[in-house]
Formats: C-alpha cells, sequence, structure tokens
C-alpha cells in the first residue's frame, strides 16, 4: 500500500498532467506562439507587444494578445480597452480591438489602481487558469506579455505553455542589457528559442547599439530598433496605428521575427 505521502505525489502528478493536457487542447488552433520578454521593467516589453500585435493584424494575421504580466498588467491601457472578456459556460471569450483578441488580469481588477500581492501558488494559478480557460478559437500568432526578470511567473509560463520562441526587449543602456542576457540565458538553459533582440528607446537621449551589440554578444538575431519619439505620448491607440515611422519599425520587425522562426523551423503565418 502506498503512504499517503505518496498518494499525494501521484494524485498532484496527476493534476499537473491534466492541466498541461488541457493546456495543449485549447492551444491547438494556434498556429505560433511568442513570448515577449524582458530581463526588467521599465524597457517597453508591453508597448513592443502590443504594437507587434497590432502590425501583424494589420497584415491580415489573426492575432491574439495574452497579458500574464499579473503585478502589472498594463495591455489592455495601451490597447484602450474598456470592454472585459465574455465568461461563457466556464470559458473566458476574449475582448478584442484594433483587429487583436485580447486577455490580461486588469480585467479581473475592480480597481486598476490596486496591488496585486499575491505569492508565487497564487501568480501559477491564475496563469494557469488563463490559459485553461481562454477560447481563442483559430490563431495565426499569439504573443504573450510576459512578467519581467527570471523568477516563478515567468518559469511558469515557460514551463505551461508551448512556446514557439522569445522576443527580448532591451534598451541602448548597458545595465538593461546585462539583465535581457540573464533572460536570454534563462530561455536556453530551458532549451528554448530565443528569436531575437529588440532594442527599445533608441534616439539621443539614450543612445543607440546596446541591443545589436547584446545579440551579436550571445548570438541571437538583432530584430530592429525603435525609436523615442513623441508619438507615444498619444494614447488614443497603439502608436503603430497613429504615426508611419512607428509603423514602419514595427513591420521590421514583424518581418525579422517571421525570419527567425523559419530559421528555427517554426512555421510563420
Amino acid at each position: 500500500m502506498p503512504t499517503p505521502q505518496e498518494t499525494a505525489r501521484l494524485e498532484q502528478i496527476k493534476r499537473t498532467w491534466q492541466q498541461k493536457r488541457q493546456i495543449t487542447d485549447r492551444l491547438a488552433k494556434i498556429k505560433t506562439k511568442i513570448g515577449v520578454y524582458s530581463g526588467k521593467g521599465g524597457v517597453g516589453k508591453t508597448t513592443v507587444a502590443v504594437n507587434l500585435a497590432v502590425t501583424l493584424a494589420g497584415q491580415g494575421h489573426r492575432v491574439g494578445l495574452l497579458d500574464v504580466d499579473i503585478d502589472c498588467p498594463n495591455v489592455a491601457k495601451v490597447m484602450g480597452i474598456t470592454d472585459k472578456p465574455d465568461y461563457v459556460d466556464g470559458q473566458i471569450i476574449p475582448a478584442e480591438k484594433w483587429g487583436v483578441k485580447v486577455v490580461s488580469m486588469s480585467f479581473f481588477q475592480e480597481n486598476q489602481d490596486e496591488a496585486i500581492i499575491w505569492r508565487g501558488p497564487m501568480i501559477h494559478n491564475a496563469i494557469t487558469q488563463f490559459l485553461q480557460a481562454t477560447d481563442w478559437q483559430d490563431l495565426d500568432y499569439l504573443l504573450v506579455d510576459l512578467p519581467p526578470g527570471t523568477s516563478d511567473s515567468p518559469l511558469t509560463i515557460m514551463q505551461s505553455l508551448p512556446m514557439d520562441g522569445f522576443v527580448v526587449v532591451s534598451t541602448p543602456q548597458d545595465l538593461a542589457n546585462l539583465d535581457a542576457k540573464r533572460c536570454i540565458n534563462m530561455i536556453r538553459k530551458l532549451n528554448l528559442n530565443v528569436l531575437g533582440v529588440v532594442e527599445n528607446y533608441t534616439g539621443d537621449i539614450f543612445g543607440q547599439g546596446g541591443g545589436k551589440n547584446l545579440a551579436k554578444e550571445v548570438d541571437a538575431p538583432f530584430l530592429g530598433n525603435i525609436e523615442l519619439r513623441a508619438a507615444y505620448r498619444d494614447s488614443s491607440k497603439p502608436t503603430a496605428l497613429l504615426d508611419e515611422s512607428v509603423q514602419d519599425e514595427f513591420s521590421a520587425v514583424a518581418e525579422a521575427v517571421k525570419k527567425s522562426l523559419k530559421e528555427f523551423g517554426s512555421e510563420a503565418a
């Protein structure tokens, strides 16, 4: 007879296997899954995720955007979405705007100023529920805005969600690139693909070239520069939909991401 501890362990293994199977089944209609990731907060990871998503949607692709930055979920704010997702028969039906389906933790906050003070197990459960319950339908691309850093939250995503690769966002500064290198090392330790590095905030104020140097140093593709522009002050819609220069930059990043996916053997949509 197994001991109570052995029985509990077997039950946990069974639950974990069932969760992974449910997540795999739920995501079966999604062709390509891309994480947008950074080593630290404040480098513009969400801005890149949102503008890349609307750029791909503008090219005629079916696109979803999952915000799993549980502590600071900002995707809905940047997208300008006020309507919450529907919840039907135990399924989350994503909200939609600018041609992008969106699910974010912020939809489930009563007050957006509220601090989400959760320990690791609660964060893990919230992320798992998003993955199990969301009905994305057919998508060409699902972009996942990950929490920054190399701790429990991004690790949960990397172990639970079968990703085709990660876009790493950095800036020209040395410290940002040091942290970006750490998250690249984490991705590779988990035997996952680094699709490339985007350098955000390029320009006279912060300089240029740190992201390109990082990409060369870690032997990863450089996906492009995103300049720091006054156009980002207009928050009425994602900036790639407002400014032609920004649109051109994100179109170039999108093409570089597709090229990197093909090189890794993932069929880009």
